[in-house]
């Protein structure tokens, strides 16, 4: 905690003073801080699994702190990605805390208008640029990102989290002012939330990635080959938590970050193909799941793909 938070207000606190100097050198400093805000998001996420801390009682108020820093609303988020990891891979039980996919025939049979929404929400432009900054900045701003009308622990959780963020910003805008505040914190959590959802689509979005049926899937096997072993320089690893290991992860949630590539190189099972920040950039051009072939492809099946 002291090595992820203590840097994140330092370097924003930086990115304040580099105003009085030039704007790009705040923009350095902000993205210095993302990538903070990043660990700090992982911290966030084992204290959603009940993981970073024996001490449920400490996983639940370092969660609700974190999740202000982050802002994501530590309960209705908790929820949702509880829902993600019991279906990961389960083609029925798609739709909560995850990304938005469609088999080919699903989106064979849509009408035009649908497919360009899917299109559009399916554009790298879109779901790493401007998407992540409206799901962090905006919707989670809002009950009905809950997952579930009726959760009033999760809606309870947004609304706090809103008040906690409120008072946040207005003592930081009273101390700096508003404008000062927006030019850091913008950039800063626009790109952190860029690079979390990035992380997240390449560890469930790739070209022989597991989906199943829901008769037909399996827990572990979907956890294995369902999520990426996604291998990434060192200071990277560090900067996210070891998230990269995101087969163990789904495989035990309760496993905390700092133990997974522990537990990577004491079990054979978990040494399966990794992904690399080259081989990951094929997945930004996977867009449907062919249930024929077990495979996610483009748009077009390969016998369909338009002449040149």
């Amino acid at each position: 905690m002291l090595n992820s938070i203590a840097p994140y207000f330092i370097f924003m606190y930086l990115g304040y003073r580099a105003l009085e100097v030039s704007y790009l050198l705040t923009l350095v400093f902000a993205v210095v801080a993302a990538l903070f805000a990043v660990r700090i998001f992982i911290i966030f996420h084992d204290c959603g699994h009940g993981s970073f801390f024996k001490s449920q009682k400490a996983n639940k108020w370092v969660g609700r702190i974190t999740g202000v820093l982050t802002f994501t609303p530590y309960y209705a988020w908790r929820h949702a990605h509880a829902i993600h990891h019991a279906g990961s891979g389960d083609l029925d039980r798609r739709g909560v805390g995850d990304v938005w996919t469609l088999t080919y025939d699903e989106y064979k049979v849509m009408p035009l208008w649908k497919r360009m929404i899917y299109r559009l929400y399916r554009n790298p432009l879109f779901i790493f640029v401007i998407g992540p900054s409206l799901q962090f900045v905006v919707l989670q701003r809002l009950p009905l990102t809950s997952g579930d009308k009726e959760k009033w622990r999760e809606i309870r959780s947004i609304m706090w989290t809103n008040v906690a963020l409120l008072i946040m910003i207005v003592v930081i805008s009273w101390a700096i002012g508003f404008q000062n505040y927006l030019l850091v914190q913008l950039p800063a959590i626009a790109v952190a939330s860029s690079i979390g959802v990035f992380l997240f689509y390449v560890q469930h979005q790739y070209e022989n990635v597991y989906w199943e049926r829901h008769e037909e899937w399996d827990y572990a096997t979907a956890a294995l080959h369902g999520s990426s072993f996604y291998k990434l320089p060192k200071p990277l690893q560090w900067f996210t938590g070891n998230i990269g290991f995101h087969h163990i992860h789904h495989l035990s949630p309760r496993i905390p970050n700092y133990k997974l590539e522990d537990c990577h190189n004491a079990n054979e099972i978990f040494q399966i193909e990794p992904l690399t920040l080259r081989t990951s950039i094929k997945s930004l051009h996977v867009r449907l799941f062919d249930e024929d072939r077990h495979k996610m492809i483009g748009f077009h099946k390969p016998e369909e793909a338009p002449a040149e």
